[in-house]
């Protein structure tokens, strides 16, 4: 199991502001913040790998089409929860990149939304599970 993933932004005040919003629907809650980090952990002391951001040491873009990090996928126990994550996403101002909808490419059950967080991370919220 991964222990922690970190991540840096260039706005730690917007990622904190956004991911508040977002993480809650995933199971994750708050875990801890300093001036320049924060971070989730899974609800109610589950096991799973906790989720850091930091305020990037050096300026630039992120995009998941280069070498590097591609996306995060957070499994949820529904397609109802897979939905309610995405119209949040959307309603923070989150572009869409693959609306909820069964991607059978990667197996029958495989239902999931893809978007963009403020700083360009690509998110996905799936479900495994038959409706």
């Amino acid at each position: 199991m991964i222990d922690h993933l970190g991540l840096g932004v260039p706005d730690l005040a917007a990622a904190k502001a956004y991911y508040d919003e977002i993480m809650p629907l995933v199971g994750y809650e708050p875990f801890f913040q300093a001036d320049k980090q924060f971070s989730y952990q899974r609800t109610q002391g589950k096991p799973g790998t906790h989720l850091f951001f930091y305020v990037a040491d050096e300026p630039g873009d992120f995009s998941h089409r280069r070498t590097g990090l591609q996306h995060f996928a957070f499994k949820v126990r529904s397609r109802r929860e897979v939905d309610a994550v995405h119209e949040r996403a959307v309603a923070l101002g989150s572009k869409t990149v693959r609306p909820p909808a069964i991607y059978s490419q990667y197996h029958e059950n495989y239902y999931a939304a893809f978007w963009l967080d403020p700083h360009g991370f690509l998110l996905e919220a799936v479900c495994h599970v038959p409706e």
